[in-house]
């Protein structure tokens, strides 16, 4: 675990923009908690789940919602290497004050680009795939792949959720991974059917959500209803403050930056190729059994064209 002293989140405030602050103090605080006392957890928690609050209401008030001192949430802020707490709330008051996420804005974005050279487009959403990806490959979310493909052998059934723009990926999740391991099942939520479709899965089970900001109200519930059912959670999301984070036992926080209007989905993909890689790799032989019927009937059936 990375020592969350190492890195100062004061310094050159003017060059690092407010949302990727809070971004670092989030992921600080997630690496941290295992080893925090029992009043820093309750306050770390807070901090995680509420930064609109953190950003606005007094130190006593945060610190009476949380339910510690609020000598608590100052050790808090100086376990994370600023002077005092209100240095600390700052971060959080300017990433709240620089807005949400608007689409309409990287549309306008991109067609500012594109005025300046006839490359740069092109060029720029390679140089924010490369960063994405290389932000995928780390330690910490090494032993993550490992721990998720241990969580989804053991379970009984996998649901995957994803709606709008990360349909796509809950759907090569399931198209996939249900190759080797038919027990996956996509959730589509049509025609009003979300909750019927998720009140089969129970403490036996896994769900696997997808959701990058904006966040899809429908992602949420699903997870408040499995949650609610026991099931167990792994989450894709782009941020330790996404409303997909509360309650997951395992959350990639994976990188999705582009110059295009929506937020990549090419980390995701790649996440869910080496989660699934992982599975059939240290699952038991009949994954690999399942794998090659399934070629066969795909065969069989004419599914696939061979190239002589």
């Amino acid at each position: 675990m990375s020592n969350p002293t190492q890195h100062d989140p004061t310094e050159t405030p003017s060059e690092t923009p407010p949302s990727a602050r809070l971004d670092e103090i989030n992921q600080q605080l997630a690496e941290a908690y295992p080893d925090l006392s029992p009043q820093l957890k309750l306050a770390a928690g807070y901090v995680l789940e509420h930064p609109m609050d953190i950003a606005f209401q007094s130190i006593r008030k945060s610190a009476a919602a949380a339910a510690v001192t609020p000598s608590t949430l100052v050790r808090l802020a100086k376990r994370l290497n600023f002077d005092s707490y209100e240095l600390f709330r700052e971060v959080f008051q300017s990433a709240v004050q620089a807005g949400p996420v608007e689409l309409s804005g990287r549309a306008s974005k991109l067609r500012n680009l594109a005025s300046h050279t006839d490359d740069q487009v092109f060029l720029d959403v390679g140089d924010a795939a490369f960063d994405n990806i290389g932000r995928l490959f780390t330690a910490d979310n090494q032993s993550r792949v490992r721990d998720a493909a241990k969580m989804i052998l053991g379970a009984r059934k996998v649901a995957v959720v994803g709606f709008r723009d990360t349909f796509a990926c809950a759907y090569h999740f399931a198209y996939v991974g249900r190759i080797a391991m038919p027990e996956i099942h996509l959730i589509r939520g049509l025609e009003g059917g979300l909750l019927t479709e998720l009140d089969r899965f129970d403490e036996n089970d896994v769900v696997v959500a997808f959701g990058f900001e904006p966040y899809c109200g429908e992602t949420v519930r699903a997870l408040e209803v499995t949650r609610a059912n026991g099931v167990k959670a792994i989450v894709v999301t782009d941020t330790m403050r996404s409303p997909l984070v509360p309650g997951a036992q395992i959350t990639f926080n994976v990188a999705n930056a582009t110059p295009h209007f929506f937020p990549s989905i090419l980390s995701a993909i790649t996440l869910i190729e080496a989660i699934l890689a992982e599975c059939v790799a240290f699952g038991p032989d009949n994954l690999v059994d399942n794998v090659s019927q399934f070629e066969q009937r795909m065969r069989h059936m004419g599914a696939y064209v061979d190239v002589d």
